[in-house]
């Protein structure tokens, strides 16, 4: 098929990338010339396993990237991949992707026949028929939407191992609201993908939209849920990791998202969790679960912090960060746990040395311009009163020697990733 795909951060790059390798011939359309630039380049504009071998093979055949919106007009089809961000009371904006809308619909009045636009951005269910089916349509000047088609088809790839999670799928959700070609449209696009062993759920556009929220909020719940267990098994002495493992072996349960440490970070969770309150807040529901699903992660690093406290005064004291990125494999910092573990720090005027592998360091020193950024785990470490490890990073499992360079070798590990060993004052978070 011929795929437009607008907007090329995190979402529209990687699943542009990876529907040309399914064999899809792909233009991404981006108002950044720069991250145009980068694609036509071979280059990935972000950090993500597998996605700079995908765009090396595929640019200049069956993938190129463009400003110019009027090449929706070659395709058949157009995913709407445009961040919706979070207001301050946690609610979504969507005011970027209904422009999009709008000038996808303005652009599709040069063609005559069938198109579908397709809603790959997380959006809450009203948004679709309140604002961004009217904005298409009244950008074509059409009223009946027939020419038209609008389907949402939310995206299930987490940071890290987001070509992983697209080849593989655990299912492809198709919201159409019954349109059957825009159905038939998505079967076609995804006929290289599923198989016998990939359930396609087909539902309503609605439903669409929610399976995305439930399934985040979900998570983002049993995360927290461990970690609140995790935090109870610690005052009572008792290894979090062990009861978890026996937790996981019960089907109803499950062993994955139970690693209890300093909470989750990212775009979707945080943003998903909030646009979920908001919304049913403004419907008159009060979601008191999940108010308390936030509460537990934004305490966790409140936690590590107070652990750190029970050793070491770093009060004009050099104390190590390690990890800045919210999870290892990606250097994406949104929702970052180093964040409040930094204004902890500081709070307690530590000087700060942090460390990461990527180029979170980069991003995190626009906010935090104060913090020392090293170029290893072991400078952040040297004649360090203390160090709170953030993220888990491999190669924080193999740190050993370098513990020794610490002034005092406190070190408090938020992920369970570095090894306890004689010499060190090791805390676990939650064991």
């Amino acid at each position: 098929m011929n795929v437009s795909v607008v907007g090329s951060g995190y979402v529209g790059t990687t699943v542009a990338a990876c529907l040309a390798d399914l064999g899809h011939d792909v233009v991404a359309i981006d108002i950044d010339q720069d991250v145009v630039d980068s694609i036509n380049a071979g280059e990935p504009p972000l950090h993500e396993p597998g996605l700079d071998e995908l765009i090396e093979t595929h640019v200049g055949s069956r993938l190129r990237a463009t400003t110019d919106y009027d090449a929706v007009l070659d395709t058949e089809l157009t995913m709407l991949a445009i961040q919706t961000p979070s207001r301050e009371d946690g609610s979504i904006d969507a005011s970027a992707i209904e422009a999009a809308a709008g000038m996808l619909g303005e652009t599709l009045v040069a063609k005559d026949d069938y198109h579908l636009a397709v809603v790959k951005s997380t959006v809450i269910p009203d948004t679709i028929e309140d604002r961004l089916v009217p904005a298409i349509e009244q950008g074509a000047g059409k009223t009946d939407g027939q020419e038209i088609g609008v389907a949402v088809n939310p995206e299930f790839q987490r940071e890290g191992t987001a070509i992983e999670d697209f080849m593989d799928p655990d299912r492809v959700v198709l919201g159409t609201d019954g349109d059957e070609r825009a159905l038939a449209r998505l079967r076609e696009l995804y006929e290289p993908l599923v198989g016998e062993s990939v359930p396609v759920v087909e539902t309503g556009r609605r439903e669409a939209s929610m399976i995305k929220y439930a399934s985040n909020v979900f998570l983002a719940s049993k995360i927290s849920l461990i970690n609140e267990l995790g935090n109870v098994c610690k005052e009572y002495g008792v290894d979090a990791y062990e009861v978890a493992d026996a937790m996981g072996l019960d089907d109803r349960i499950g062993a994955k998202f139970l690693r209890s440490g300093v909470g989750w970070g990212g775009s979707c969770f945080s943003k998903d969790t909030d646009a979920l309150r908001a919304a049913a807040r403004k419907r008159g529901y009060e979601p008191e679960l999940l108010d308390a699903v936030v509460g537990v992660n934004d305490r966790q690093p409140r936690r590590l912090l107070e652990l750190l406290d029970r050793h070491v005064d770093v009060t004009d004291r050099r104390v190590a960060v390690l990890g800045l990125a919210f999870k290892p494999g990606t250097d994406d910092i949104r929702g970052t746990r180093a964040a409040p573990v930094i204004e902890g720090l500081a709070e307690r005027g530590a000087s700060v040395a942090a460390y990461d592998p990527t180029r979170a360091s980069e991003a995190m020193a626009e906010r935090y311009p104060e913090v020392e950024y090293t170029d290893s785990a072991a400078t952040a470490l040297e004649e360090a009163a203390g160090a709170a490890v953030v993220t888990d990073w491999p190669e924080f499992a193999d740190l050993d020697g370098e513990f020794d360079a610490m002034a005092e070798p406190v070190v408090v590990d938020g992920r369970r990733i570095v090894q306890p060993r004689e010499g060190i004052t090791y805390e676990g978070l939650t064991w």
